[in-house]
């Protein structure tokens, strides 16, 4: 169980996760030990990895949105979290959840899709 009221998938998001999967077999499990622990000692326990940061200049305050940079997936052996994986995510701090956004490597794509984040909430 999570510390989370409630977190949420996006359909983008699951598209981008299910082609993933696909080269990353363990990616699920990663994902669900990335929001019971780095979520949580980020946006519960206020210890900051340096591996989320927000992202601002979206044109909105809230929710919140960041990116993670530190994620550690097994299927990249030897990466440990410097794996290349990009999370981005929204935090709704005042009801306590969270909905995954988007989910893409590094050498595939350079940045996170301001585009989709901004039709969301914008």
């Amino acid at each position: 169980m999570t510390d989370f009221s409630q977190i949420i998938y996006s359909n983008e998001f699951n598209k981008d996760f299910k082609k993933l999967t696909k080269k990353y077999p363990s990616l699920e499990e990663d994902l669900k030990t990335c929001i019971t622990i780095q979520l949580k000692l980020f946006h519960k326990l206020n210890i900051d990895n340096n591996g989320i940061f927000q992202i601002s200049g979206l044109g909105f305050e809230q929710p919140k949105i960041f990116k993670i940079k530190k994620f550690a997936c097994k299927s990249l052996k030897g990466t440990g979290n410097r794996s290349g994986i990009r999370i981005i995510y929204a935090y709704f701090e005042d009801i306590n959840k969270i909905e995954f956004i988007e989910i893409y490597h590094k050498n595939k794509k350079e940045l996170e899709d301001k585009k989709r984040i901004q039709s969301k909430y914008n």
